[in-house]
């Protein structure tokens, strides 16, 4: 009762790691940093502090502006956060493709303490990478990567995520008891066991390589009767004979048309192939599993909810079409101080519609003058007088 006042009431008791409403510039401070890496091959894009080409209300972001970039960013979050010992760990941001996304990144990753912030990179170190990831048809996924171990590990199946161009967010929750939760806007959540949905472990068991299915081993259930035989005036009838009921036409002419012949047509009297009855075989001996042992491989995975200490936040990602705004983000945690903030950083769908219609009808190109068709027109009334 006290946890739903309190939320009532917006108060929360959850510690907050890093949050930003992008209310100011963020890199006039250098609360995020652009990394260098790939600028000195032009191939890094810039970014800039918007909201957007339009949007509803006064919000802003950190929004990418050329086609064809890569880009790479981080923020040092206010306090380290290891969740070892903590109930939850919440991360959550918001994603605004207005360009209409064909190909390329949203997501967003946690980053270790002692990171080269001017040079990071695809190839940085992360805990967990999160976010949309859009390509085509076929590639519309919320990407929920945990590194373990050294390896990185994808989700076992893939969650979907939108594709317009309106402001969705994506919140991930870990839980102490290794279970999870991603949530996409008001959308039911996606939950599950960590270790149930990603691979961190290989099997228990495993076929054993020394066995091998008996080369007499018998899996036909029914086989063919030997005792049944094919009737002698089995195959008396052919498959096709001439329609009886076609006639010589009268103006056929057999030295011009050649001889005439009736049309075929399926015999009523045929009866197919023939194939022996089928009866249950005396030997058969069922299905035949292979045995299994123990995996000498099999490692258990321990302790794959604890992300280890978290010192920054980084997005790097490649797009085709730029125009992406990343804004919102947090790290919390408490679920009740995630809720709260994004619930309060809500944008209204129908609002964000409203402001896309009117930015696209005040930017829609002039329509184009056909000045050969004026010359054309002219022509056509000057020589019709001189006729």
């Amino acid at each position: 009762m006290l946890q739903i006042l309190a939320l009532l009431l917006g108060i929360t008791s959850g510690k907050v790691y890093f949050k930003d409403d992008f209310s100011s510039d963020p890199f006039d401070s250098n609360r995020w940093v652009q990394s260098s890496w790939k600028q000195d091959t032009e191939e890094a894009g810039k970014l800039e502090y918007s909201g957007g080409l339009w949007g509803a209300g006064d919000r802003g972001g950190i929004r990418t502006t050329e086609d064809a970039k890569f880009y790479a960013f981080t923020a040092k979050v206010d306090e380290e956060f290891d969740n070892s010992d903590a109930d939850q760990l919440v991360f959550a941001f918001s994603v605004k493709h207005e360009q209409k996304m064909d190909c390329g990144g949203g997501y967003a990753k946690l980053l270790p303490p002692g990171i080269d912030v001017a040079s990071f990179n695809g190839d940085t170190d992360y805990s967990i990478m999160f976010g949309p990831d859009i390509c085509g048809y076929s590639t519309k996924k919320v990407q929920a990567i945990f590194n373990y171990n050294g390896e990185n590990y994808l989700r076992n199946n893939d969650v979907k995520c939108p594709d317009d161009e309106y402001t969705h967010s994506y919140m991930l929750i870990v839980n102490k008891d290794q279970t999870y939760e991603i949530r996409v806007d008001d959308e039911e959540p996606t939950k599950g066991n960590m270790k149930e949905d990603w691979s961190f472990e290989k099997p228990k068991m495993i076929n054993d390589p020394d066995q091998s299915k008996p080369e007499d081993w018998v899996d036909d259930e029914q086989m063919d009767d030997p005792e049944d035989v094919k009737p002698s005036d089995w195959d008396d009838e052919p498959a096709n004979i001439a329609d009886p009921d076609a006639t010589k036409p009268d103006d056929w002419d057999d030295e011009e048309d050649g001889e005439w012949q009736a049309p075929q047509i399926d015999n009523p009297e045929y009866k197919g192939e023939w194939k022996p009855k089928r009866i249950d075989n005396p030997d058969y001996k069922g299905p035949w599993e292979h045995p299994q042992i123990a995996n000498p491989d099999y490692v258990e995975a321990k302790d794959v909810q604890k992300r280890g200490p978290v010192g920054y936040i980084g997005v790097e990602v490649w797009q085709v079409k730029a125009g992406t705004v990343f804004s919102d983000f947090i790290l919390t945690d408490s679920v009740e101080e995630a809720e709260a903030f994004l619930s309060e950083r809500k944008t209204n769908q129908d609002d964000e519609k409203a402001a896309k219609e009117a930015y696209d009808e005040a930017n829609k190109p002039e329509p184009v003058e056909d000045d050969a068709s004026e010359d054309d027109s002219s022509e056509t009334e000057e020589d019709h007088d001189e006729l």
